[in-house]
């Protein structure tokens, strides 16, 4: 139209971007978004047996506890991370859990520790004083980093979205190809989903030295080509999101 009436379109970096992510997003390779018998954790996840994490949200930190049950080889779990909460819902703390195995090992961790006269005190006096507990079985995204412990000191980022049902497909179709602009510093730790708990749920856990290093990281994912594509096709798709700014605790894996 702008040549046939002599007029020139002008088209900025911004546009030649957004409109190239755009058309690479049509012919990109998808999961298949239609009807079908797969489940949507055997298309986004890696295998349960090694990917089967729980996320705990308390009022109140028992780090004694978390330490025993770590470093006991009788329970075939072991805490990925441990955190308070520095920005966010505060005097909260959060645990993520690790369970090799997958479901018959958190089976047997729950019967072990039913017998543990240790654990029952424990949690007896923990119900003395909670006003709430929130916990969620997650597996992991199979394109996302997987957490691994890493020295400090470092702040952490847990960015959590609830997503529109039955949007988890299209989420991961998107963030297969988003994750490779996030890996210049080293920033990302590990991606999840939930399985029991609230549904349509996904962590993105990030690590930065400071929040100068978090903006200064964040903001340069916008220069490279193919990120605002990546967040135009995937915002839509969002619920709610929060995010809270975490600080490991002294005997957390992540540092």
């Amino acid at each position: 139209v702008g040549s046939r009436y002599g007029i020139q379109p002008i088209w900025s970096l911004a546009d030649r971007r957004y409109f190239g992510g755009w058309l690479r997003s049509l012919f990109a390779y998808d999961i298949k978004k239609d009807a079908r018998k797969d489940a949507h954790s055997s298309l986004l996840a890696k295998k349960a047996t090694s990917g089967l994490y729980e996320i705990q949200c308390e009022p109140l930190l028992f780090d004694e506890v978390h330490r025993e049950l770590h470093s006991n080889a009788d329970y075939p779990c072991e805490v990925a991370g441990s955190w308070n909460t520095w920005y966010g819902e505060q005097d909260q703390a959060v645990h993520l859990w690790r369970y090799y195995g997958g479901y018959p090992v958190l089976t047997e961790c729950l019967n072990k520790l039913r017998l543990s006269k240790a654990y029952l005190e424990f949690h007896r006096e923990r119900s003395k004083m909670l006003i709430s507990q929130r916990n969620q079985l997650l597996l992991e995204f199979s394109f996302w980093n997987q957490p691994v412990p890493r020295t400090g000191p470092n702040i952490y980022e847990l960015r959590t979205y609830r997503l529109k049902p039955g949007s988890m497909i299209e989420w991961g179709n998107h963030w297969a190809r988003a994750i490779k602009y996030r890996q210049n510093n080293n920033e990302a730790v590990g991606g999840f989903f939930t399985q029991i708990g609230e549904l349509y749920v996904v962590h993105h856990l990030w690590a930065y030295t400071d929040l100068q290093s978090r903006e200064e990281t964040r903001n340069s994912a916008w220069l490279k080509e193919g990120w605002d594509a990546s967040v135009h096709y995937t915002v839509p798709l969002i619920q709610s999101m929060e995010s809270r700014i975490l600080v490991p605790t002294k005997t957390s894996p992540l540092q």
